[in-house]
């Protein structure tokens, strides 16, 4: 699990989306970023998580946040998840992993009874200066956006 916390400065970034376009931290500056890492395009709670967000992105826009998703999937994978949802915001291909492992969510996890490592789902909401405003861990996909903007 991660060890930022609130009040840490968020790591710089730099990775591209699922067109190819590259993004930072510094891109975000003056607006707030909610920044959400999934395990994996296109399965089920990540889909729902995802949706969730896009289903209130006006509100996002409204408030002056920005939205970005993070998983390790391809370029193409990350393209048709974003395509075939609508999803408004960028996803980041992290197939490095570089961003993952900069916010700490890379780690050890368990499913069925196997152990194994992968990403775990946690959002991190960043304000306009680059600091840590909140770090959710615990993420309900069904109601994130009501985690995120309470």
């Amino acid at each position: 699990m991660t060890t930022l916390q609130p009040g840490d400065k968020s790591p710089n970034f730099s990775a591209q989306d699922q067109d190819g376009n590259t993004h930072q931290l510094s891109d975000y500056r003056g607006k707030k970023l909610v920044i959400f890492f999934y395990p994996a395009a296109d399965t089920p709670t990540c889909t729902t998580e995802a949706c969730n967000l896009r289903d209130n992105y006006h509100t996002f826009l409204a408030k002056n946040y920005a939205v970005l998703g993070v998983s390790g999937d391809t370029q193409k994978k990350q393209a048709k998840f974003k395509t075939k949802y609508n999803l408004p915001f960028p996803l980041l291909a992290d197939e490095d992993k570089a961003v993952i492992n900069a916010f700490g969510v890379w780690g050890p996890k368990k499913f069925m009874g196997r152990l194994f490592d992968g990403i775990h789902r946690t959002t991190f909401v960043i304000d306009e200066h680059g600091v840590i405003e909140e770090v959710i861990s615990d993420v309900k996909s069904k109601m994130h956006t009501e985690q995120i903007l309470k």
